[in-house]
């Protein structure tokens, strides 16, 4: 296996990258916020279940989206970094992403629930069935990452051994993740866009957030994948990697 760190042009490429996908991400939140603003009424709780709703689409697009994206890209966005901060980085990140996540779906449930004169079904659709996918796979690698990686007294080879299974359901989440967004925009476009066909203004805005999506989506998964962008081990971390395995065969 080659351990030789990439090469100063791989490094520069990758930061240009890097920050176009937080441009990117970036944008979103802030055509959704557009979106939410201008089109939907605006933000609102209980009270309002109608508008409740629109907490769904931008929490989600911030913590499922946007944070979960960053989440994956922090080893190789900071990969001079040492890697225990790094560690409770990632976590923290994630646990802050599964906030977002959780209050978004106590407003799509409430604005379904407490609509009048009469309720509004639940998980009936492709979108919410997907969707729900991700986040309990999200949630499963939030909980097993946690008790492998930040858990004291695991073994280092247990450690390696799950780290591809953890790689490979982190990306799969995250892809997930896009794909009920995109689902969603078109299930909300349909029921809510008048004359869709026609292209007017809300639905040039919602087509343009699902292609950001679809590019941010794209740019994080090659980042993460492009072997040379990957994080090579810094000296301390090879030196506390070494005395973990002392300590533990002791």
């Amino acid at each position: 296996m080659d351990n030789s760190p990439p090469p100063p042009s791989a490094l520069n490429n990758f930061r240009i990258l890097y920050l176009v996908t937080q441009l990117v991400g970036i944008t979103i939140i802030i055509l959704v916020s557009c979106w939410i603003g201008i089109h939907l009424n605006g933000l609102g709780w209980s009270s309002r279940p109608s508008i409740q709703f629109n907490w769904h689409p931008l929490l989600m697009s911030v913590g499922m989206i946007f944070l979960y994206g960053n989440s994956i890209l922090i080893y190789r966005g900071f990969r001079y970094a040492r890697k225990k901060p790094l560690k409770i980085t990632h976590a923290t990140i994630h646990g802050a992403a599964f906030i977002f996540t959780v209050v978004a779906l106590v407003a799509v449930f409430d604005s379904h629930n407490l609509a009048k004169p009469n309720p509004i079904p639940n998980m009936y659709t492709l979108h919410s069935w997907v969707g729900l996918s991700a986040v309990i796979l999200f949630s499963l690698q939030y909980v097993f990452g946690f008790a492998a990686y930040l858990f004291p007294g695991v073994r280092e080879q247990l450690r390696a051994s799950y780290m591809p299974v953890h790689v490979f359901f982190g990306v799969a989440g995250f892809v997930m993740a896009i794909a009920a967004a995109l689902l969603g925009l078109l299930e909300k476009a349909i029921f809510s866009v008048k004359d869709y066909s026609a292209l007017p203004p809300q639905a040039v805005l919602i087509n343009t957030i699902g292609l950001l999506y679809i590019v941010y989506g794209g740019l994080v998964v090659f980042l993460v994948t492009e072997r040379q962008y990957k994080r090579h081990p810094l000296p301390e971390d090879v030196m506390l990697l070494t005395h973990s395995a002392s300590v533990g065969s002791s």
